[in-house]
């Protein structure tokens, strides 16, 4: 690849998802290609036990704008994306779950949007997950918005695309499934704008989801009060600071 800063990065999660990354990569690839524009795709290995590094070294010998991320052990979906993120180099920077239950020739319908807003975020209409996932999923967006005030209608949605200095502003802490929702949070205590898309949403037909587990869920309800901690406290200071001034 060209040294060149690439105007957008597609940032990819994996974790055992042998089945999945294969056609995932090769999908990015074309629609990278078709945007006419100088792309890269980052994809992090978080530890998988499958093949799935296998299928992404052989991509990667197909694809040249394939860069990969190595975690030698499983840290979690949020370090993932951490990671993702922090190695991205586009102006934009795209990211989405390698599941394939998200069309990614929809990321143009986010891409138009971005001129006028900092954040783009994709929401599943409708949402293909079993009952209980679509369940926990709406309370956990009832309780973010009635505690914390963010009026975003799928908070977990896997198909967002950010401005770099979005990232570049805001620290990402979470290690776990909270993160979609940190970087939100932090982005509208920022200041930044955010804009939601619909997006299709697909059955998982490959590997399994761990999303919903109630080790993961009780992660993710610590992290929430404490970020919220954070904020409320952050908002204090810049109140008493105001009025000093």
């Amino acid at each position: 690849m060209s040294e060149t800063r690439p105007s957008l990065s597609l940032v990819f999660p994996v974790w055992n998802e042998q089945e999945n990354v294969g056609p995932l990569l090769d999908a990015a690839a074309v629609i990278g290609r078709g945007l006419g524009a100088p792309f890269e795709i980052v994809v992090v290995d978080d530890g998988s036990r499958d093949r799935s590094a296998e299928v992404i070294a052989h991509r990667r010998s197909q694809h040249a704008e394939i860069r990969v991320v190595t975690h030698a052990r499983n840290f979690g979906y949020g370090a993932a994306l951490r990671s993702g993120l922090r190695a991205a180099r586009g102006e934009l920077v795209f990211f989405s779950d390698a599941d394939l239950q998200f069309d990614l020739r929809e990321l143009g319908e986010l891409l138009v949007h971005t001129e006028r807003f900092d954040v783009v975020a994709g929401y599943r209409m409708p949402r293909r997950d079993p009952l209980g996932r679509r369940l926990l999923g709406l309370g956990w967006a009832l309780l973010v918005r009635s505690l914390f005030g963010l009026r975003v209608r799928d908070v977990d949605c896997a198909f967002k695309v950010f401005h770099r200095n979005v990232l570049e502003a805001i620290p990402i802490a979470s290690v776990g499934a909270f993160v979609n929702t940190e970087i939100l949070m932090r982005a509208q205590a920022a200041g930044f704008r955010i804009h939601q898309v619909p997006v299709s949403h697909r059955p998982r037909r490959h590997g399994s989801q761990s999303g919903a587990h109630p080790r993961v869920v009780l992660r993710a309800l610590r992290e929430l009060l404490v970020l919220g901690r954070e904020l409320r406290g952050t908002r204090g200071v810049e109140r008493e600071e105001k009025l000093a001034a």
